[in-house]
C-alpha cells in the first residue's frame, strides 16, 4: 500500500472525514504547493511562491496593462497596479527567495517601458521623447526608427536609459524586492 493510500484510509476511517481525490496528493514538497507557496529544493528549505501563483499575477497585470494603454502612466501605476503588487507582496512576505520578486519588478517595469513606447506612436514623437528623456540625439533617433517592436524596444538600452528606475521610483511604484526586503 502506497503513503498516499495509508495516510487516506486513516482519514476516511478513524478520523471519518472525507478527502477530495481531485485536490490530495503526495509528491516533494518543492513539486507541490500549497496556498500559493512552495519550497526551494535547497539543503536549508526556504518558502517560495508557487509558479502558478507567479503566473496568475502576471495575468491579472496583464489584464491591467490592457486596460492602460491609453491612460496616464502615473494613474495607472498609482490606481490599479499598485494595490495588486502591494496585496501580492503582503500575501508573500514570508518568501526567502530573492530571484522571483526581482523578475517580477523587472518584468513589470519592461510592460510598463512597453506601453510608454506605444503610446509614442511615431517616430517623430519618440525621437524627441528620447531626447528629452536625456538620450543623446544622435542614440535617440537611432533608436526612434530601429523599426522593432514594442517589447523589444522596452528591454533595450535606450529605453532603460530614458526611463531608469529612478523614473518608475518617483511615480510611486511598489517595488517588490523592497517590499519583501530579502536579504
Amino acid at each position: 500500500m502506497s503513503i498516499g493510500l495509508a495516510i487516506t484510509s486513516f482519514l476516511w476511517k478513524r478520523l471519518k472525514l472525507k478527502v477530495n481525490e481531485a485536490k490530495s496528493s503526495v509528491g516533494r514538497p518543492w513539486k507541490r504547493k500549497f496556498l500559493g507557496y512552495s519550497m526551494t529544493m535547497d539543503k536549508e528549505p526556504r518558502l517560495r511562491a508557487s509558479s502558478q501563483a507567479i503566473q496568475k499575477l502576471k495575468n491579472r497585470l496583464r489584464a491591467i496593462f490592457r486596460r492602460g494603454r491609453g491612460r496616464n502612466i502615473g494613474q495607472l501605476i498609482e490606481k490599479e497596479l499598485n494595490p495588486v503588487i502591494r496585496g501580492w507582496g503582503n500575501y508573500f512576505s514570508l518568501t526567502r527567495v530573492k530571484k522571483i520578486p526581482e523578475e517580477l519588478d523587472f518584468w513589470i517595469r519592461r510592460k510598463i517601458r512597453c506601453i510608454l513606447w506605444r503610446q509614442m506612436k511615431r517616430v517623430g514623437t519618440r525621437g524627441t521623447r528620447l531626447v528629452k528623456r536625456g538620450l543623446q540625439e544622435a542614440r535617440a533617433w537611432i533608436s526612434a526608427t530601429n523599426g522593432r517592436g514594442p517589447w523589444w524596444n522596452a528591454g533595450a538600452s535606450h529605453m532603460n536609459e530614458a526611463y531608469p528606475l529612478s523614473y518608475f521610483n518617483k511615480l510611486g511604484l511598489v517595488n517588490l524586492t523592497t517590499k519583501l526586503a530579502i536579504s
